[in-house]
């Protein structure tokens, strides 16, 4: 698999550059972005870290009736490699506004229940912002961006993606390259939506193979599958709502 893959040097140097002049255009100070415990909202961080330094970046752990391993990494990475820190726990703010919808607990459909969390970080996130003149920084890769597997207006909803031209296997790479520690790294990819669930488990194969199959088109039926029906699906994810023209 590595010989699609792109050196993980020339990847930061380019990607720490971009960020840098992203943040100087917008006339911003620095830049904020969630904490997960997971692989690339860690390589965000450090990257972040490279382009602009200490004072000027923020990860925000956002916990949401999420396991305590999430923020337990999460405080490891912000500890071992000096990334400053904030914690909101959501789960109040996340159980009020369940509470408040018209309908049984019991009723509600799991996604739609699911996805306020990623809506809940993305407006924490933007108050941050706002509050510190930084931009929003998200962690999306190009192989959660092509497949649509986002929340829209959650984890989409940023000012800025500087990891969304990379596949998975790279952001693995650029991992060891920036010093993500191990159990991050060897930790199963998961969006935390619920207990148990895992990216691969709900895609239904490998990055591994989706990787390939985004670069080269080759795959066997079931990953092309996989990949085109989920392009399909969430199009509309990646575009601007639809205008009535007049």
């Amino acid at each position: 698999m590595n010989g699609i893959y792109r050196d993980p040097v020339y990847l930061k140097e380019r990607i720490v550059a971009w960020i840098r002049d992203r943040v100087k255009e917008a006339g911003a100070r620095g830049a904020v972005f969630g904490l997960s415990g997971g692989l690339d909202s860690s390589v965000l961080a450090l990257l972040a870290k490279e382009a602009l330094g200490y004072n000027n970046i923020l990860g925000v752990i956002m916990p949401c009736e999420s396991q305590p391993e999430d923020a337990d990494l999460a405080l490891m990475l912000a500890k071992s490699c000096f990334v400053p820190v904030q914690q909101v726990d959501l789960t109040p703010a996340y159980r009020a506004l369940l509470d408040a919808m018209p309908f049984e607990r019991g009723s509600m459909n799991a996604l739609a229940m699911a996805n306020i969390k990623p809506r809940l970080r993305m407006t924490t996130l933007y108050f941050f912002a706002q509050n510190c003149h930084f931009l929003v920084c998200g962690a999306s890769n190009r192989d959660e961006l092509e497949l649509g597997y986002f929340t829209k207006h959650g984890d989409s909803g940023v000012d800025l993606l500087p990891m969304g031209d990379l596949l998975k296997g790279e952001v693995r790479l650029l991992a060891g390259h920036l010093g993500v520690p191990a159990p991050i790294i060897s930790r199963p990819p998961s969006a935390g939506l619920w207990p148990g669930q895992t990216d691969e488990g709900e895609l239904g194969a490998t990055y591994d193979e989706i990787d390939r199959y985004l670069v080269t088109g080759e795959g066997d039926e079931r990953v092309r599958e996989i990949v085109e029906r989920a392009r399909r699906k969430s199009e509309h994810k990646r575009k601007m709502p639809p205008i009535c023209k007049i």
